[in-house]
């Protein structure tokens, strides 16, 4: 069984989104949320730049449609918005333990309905019980 190359993409993804909840986490009350942010922003700001210049000097033409725009545009405010967010929960004290988890499944089901009813993906019997155990390990995790 050879494994997708999109699982591997996504298990590096889930260590960096872990990985930012703890950097966080670590500079809750070091540091005021709002610099947090620019300093997030600049480091994003700096890939973007970056990576568009590697793919200019590469030759890689840059397009976009116009829907697009907007979709990465709500890609930036929903990702400062999460930063924001965990600088909050984490400055009011929550542990990471029970709010990064919180946090991320929660996302998770939303996402996945945003797949089943806008992106018409298949809905199973094995993905209901999947969702069902998020259910009861968040209850789990959160009533410990």
């Amino acid at each position: 069984m050879s494994i997708q190359p999109w699982i591997l993409y996504a298990s590096i993804t889930a260590f960096l989104l872990a990985s930012a909840d703890c950097f966080i986490k670590f500079a809750s009350g070091r540091i005021s949320s709002s610099l947090g942010l620019l300093l997030y922003g600049a480091c994003t700001f700096a890939t973007g730049i970056g990576w568009v210049l590697l793919d200019r000097v590469r030759g890689v033409p840059l397009h976009a449609e116009a829907a697009a725009i907007f979709y990465a545009l709500g890609v930036g405010i929903s990702f400062s918005g999460v930063t924001i967010g965990l600088y909050a929960t984490f400055g009011a004290g929550a542990p990471i333990s029970l709010a990064s988890p919180l946090v991320r499944m929660g996302g998770l089901v939303v996402a996945s309905l945003v797949g089943l009813t806008m992106l018409n993906e298949p809905l199973t019997f094995r993905y209901v019980i999947g969702t069902l155990l998020i259910f009861g390990g968040l209850y789990l995790i959160l009533t410990r």
